[in-house]
């Protein structure tokens, strides 16, 4: 006898199709798994004998067969012992096999045939319906297929739930999807940051385009305040967008928090974090904090504390949008559109600059310690703002005065929608967009040849300033960059200023 069995392996985000194909035949009772079986799914025959039995089932003493296609790739995990199990007793005649062709199921058994969680069942429930096929999936992952849920979504808890409901002696109930109210996303308001108008003024320009911002100043300035405010001020995710989210954190094994689909990622990893933490890998491939940022927030406190490698690492990712981890059987390639916001010192001992408190930096452990942020990647941070010190009168003053996330998100919101009707965010425009939306007068023009000559900016920082200005016009509703906008994304390029003075120095 032979049984078909439809599921679904997890492959970075996706979820590439599998057919388990289960043959009985004469011989000594044996049970062999062929199909490129990693440990976990080689050790299923042992869950799934025990699960049939403790169920009440017959296991077949026949010679079974289990082929796992397309045989060249790598299956791992317990997500195939569910499809095993019904292909076994499809094949023996236990459940009727036609009730298997037009669904898809997937499921960790435990000994007595209870279903047990899975990651990534969310990129499997998209990948079904793409194919108009129904999907049986383990009960405690019913919340987070209910995001992507049509009524053609099944959860049980037990094999024998699954079965019953396959030989139509008690449906089970399709998940229920979540209903999207479309409300703002929940983040801290903006209204808690008292003064820092500048600072205020880039994040919302950081917002606005995408941009990543660096921010330095002393300790305790507000730079993680600012930082923790920026997801309250970006456009809510769309729901195309937070199921690309949600998918990431499936594979990942976390959950997206409950009634705050829409609001984007905020991430914010130890400066001790690894490179391997911070872009994903490991001997199964999984997503890392850059990842998990993707379509939201990625903050760095403190960034020269990174290790020179962590950092490195980040520059290519920034640039393309994913990351690709190569392991010699395979390539897993993540999602990651982030945006970096990072946040230093301006010294090791934190206090240059501070009016009462005297700094005991000497100017080569000042150059030692900006030294460990790159030149390739301060380059990719379009912002750099000084967060000074505020008086304390500043301080107290009344939340009431300072602008709340609401408001600062309606200019962003329409700032957003001119980008997006241009067809990319600011942040990603480059070639012939760049020219055709980023054009300069004379005037300003001779202005921004003459600051990257006294500046020695690079072609990126070039590139970086002008979608900073045309950022700038569309926050102001201008179809033109004027030179105050260019003047502005200029004051936005401070440390490339220090940087120059501090080349001149060492000469």
């Amino acid at each position: 006898m032979l049984a078909l069995v439809h599921t679904r392996a997890c492959v970075g985000v996706s979820a590439p199709s599998v057919t388990v194909e289960v043959h009985l035949s004469g011989g000594l009772p044996a049970l062999s798994i062929v199909g490129l079986p990693e440990t976990g799914v080689r050790e299923s025959r042992e869950r799934v004998r025990s699960a049939l039995l403790n169920s009440g089932f017959e296991f077949p003493a026949k010679r079974i067969t289990i082929n796992l296609a397309p045989a060249d790739l790598p299956k791992e995990g317990g997500r195939f012992d569910l499809p095993i199990a019904l292909g076994i007793l499809a094949a023996s005649g236990q459940i009727p096999p036609e009730s298997l062709e037009d669904i898809e199921c997937l499921g960790e058994l435990s000994l007595d045939g209870a279903l047990r969680p899975l990651k990534g069942v969310l990129p499997a429930v998209l990948a079904a319906r793409r194919e108009q096929r129904r999907l049986l999936i383990p009960l405690a992952n019913a919340q987070e297929a209910a995001l992507a849920s049509e009524d053609d979504v099944f959860a049980a808890n037990h094999l024998l739930a699954v079965c019953e409901h396959l030989s139509d002696r008690a449906k089970l109930s399709p998940v229920a999807p979540v209903e999207f109210d479309g409300s703002a996303a929940e983040a801290p308001d903006l209204e808690d940051v008292r003064g820092q108008k500048v600072p205020r003024r880039a994040l919302e320009v950081a917002a606005a385009g995408g941009h990543n911002l660096l921010m330095f100043g002393p300790p305790g300035t507000g730079k993680s305040m600012l930082a923790s405010r920026l997801p309250g001020i970006l456009p809510p995710l769309t729901n195309e967008a937070m199921l690309d989210v949600a998918s990431i954190y499936s594979v990942a094994g976390l959950a997206v928090p409950e009634g705050n689909w829409h609001c984007p990622p905020y991430r914010a990893p130890h400066h001790t974090a690894s490179s391997v933490a911070m872009v994903g890998g490991g001997g199964s491939p999984r997503p890392g904090e850059i990842s998990l940022a993707h379509r939201g927030v990625l903050f760095l406190d403190e960034l020269p504390e990174f290790g020179r490698r962590v950092l490195e690492v980040l520059r290519e990712p920034m640039e393309s949008g994913e990351i690709a981890i190569s392991r010699a059987a395979r390539q897993v390639v993540f999602p990651a559109r982030f945006q970096v916001v990072a946040a230093m010192n301006p010294c090791p001992c934190g206090y240059q600059g501070h009016p009462s408190i005297e700094c005991q930096c000497t100017p080569q452990q000042v150059l030692r310690y900006r030294a460990k942020v790159s030149g390739p990647l301060l380059d990719r941070f379009d912002l750099h703002v000084e967060v000074p010190v505020q008086s304390p009168q500043l301080l107290m003053t009344a939340a009431s005065e300072s602008e709340n996330s609401a408001s600062v998100r309606q200019r962003v919101n329409r700032a957003r929608n001119r980008q997006n009707s241009r067809g990319a965010v600011n942040s990603m425009l480059g070639g012939r967009e760049l020219d055709r939306h980023c054009k300069l007068e004379a005037a300003s023009e001779s202005l921004l040849t003459g600051a990257m000559e006294r500046l020695g900016l690079s072609a990126r920082a070039l590139h970086r300033i002008l979608r900073v200005a045309r950022t700038l016009a569309d926050l102001d509703d201008a179809d033109a960059i004027a030179q105050s906008h260019l003047v502005e994304a200029l004051g936005y390029r401070k440390l490339d200023r220090q940087q120059s003075r501090n080349a001149q120095v060492s000469v």
